[in-house]
């Protein structure tokens, strides 16, 4: 009887979690082109997803003008396969929407599609780009998204698809551009454990990180052949040490000594348009900070 009582006592502590914890949080990340929201967040995601959460990766247009020789259809093609592929590697749901690349303008049409996306996933977090960014296809989805935002919750708009019930946080990605406001890091995550994972997901997309960004930036490195050392120089060219302003956020969560030891991190700034999250609800939202 003992033995039995034990084995009972081991199974609900070893187990008992699984009936206590609330229900997996949905997490929706919006990009403008197929690869935004790995760059910008992909660690993040990955640190959900190892949580037991459950991430999409939302592109606005379908990277069908990112290339040198491609273009089109054919392109989009290409580059729709090279997502799911990411979606397999970090354990996400990747989206694409069929808005031509380097078109986009902030539409109703699309608006109401950014509604639809972000009321059938549920999301008790979006994040995407600010307004302010250099490129117009980031600005607009920006603009997108903050004019979805209240719109999520009122039943006459988008009505073929249910609202939700409750507002949820909005965030920006991090970004460096200072005007006509810089970046503010209120929550600042430590992605060191989960970096190369990161750039695993990353690798999928051979069109951009290995064809196009590099001639479109010039960078005068050759690229190279072999699978492990392209992940390696892809983490090279990927993968920063955060700047003093994240340093500074990370402090907030981390505290100081914690926060110096980090070698590298995601950073979100919350947007005025969703709902509004106490120090609480952020590590409710955020699980991965009460784990310090």
């Amino acid at each position: 009887m003992k033995k039995i009582l034990f084995s009972l006592s081991f199974f609900f502590l070893s187990f008992g979690f699984v009936f206590s914890q609330e229900k997996p949080l949905k997490i929706l990340m919006i990009g403008a082109h197929p690869d935004d929201c790995d760059i910008k967040s992909g660690g993040t995601a990955a640190l959900f997803v190892q949580m037991g959460h459950e991430v999409k990766f939302l592109t606005v247009t379908n990277g069908d003008a990112g290339h040198m020789e491609m273009g089109g259809g054919m392109l989009a093609k290409r580059r729709y396969e090279e997502t799911q592929e990411v979606a397999r590697r970090l354990g996400v749901t990747y989206d694409v929407l069929d808005n031509h690349d380097g078109e986009l303008l902030p539409t109703l049409e699309i608006r109401l599609d950014v509604i639809r996306k972000i009321r059938e996933w549920g999301a008790d977090v979006v994040i995407s780009h600010r307004p302010n960014d250099y490129h117009p296809d980031h600005r607009y989805t920006g603009v997108l998204v903050q004019d979805a935002a209240f719109m999520v919750g009122v039943p006459n708009i988008a009505a073929d698809t249910p609202p939700l019930r409750k507002n949820p946080v909005f965030l920006y990605y991090q970004d460096n551009f200072q005007k006509p406001n810089p970046f503010s890091p209120d929550i600042a995550i430590d992605i060191s454990s989960v970096i190369d994972k990161k750039i695993y997901g990353m690798d999928a997309h051979v069109s951009q990180f290995y064809e196009w960004l590099p001639w479109v930036s010039n960078d005068p490195d050759e690229i190279p052949e072999g699978k492990e050392e392209r992940i390696a120089w892809l983490k090279s060219k990927r993968a920063f040490a955060p700047n003093p302003t994240v340093r500074k956020g990370l402090e907030k969560w981390y505290g100081q000594e914690k926060a110096a030891q980090v070698q590298y991190a995601e950073a979100f700034e919350i947007c005025e348009y969703g709902t509004q999250p106490s120090k609480e609800e952020i590590l409710r939202l955020f699980p991965m900070l009460r784990m310090n």
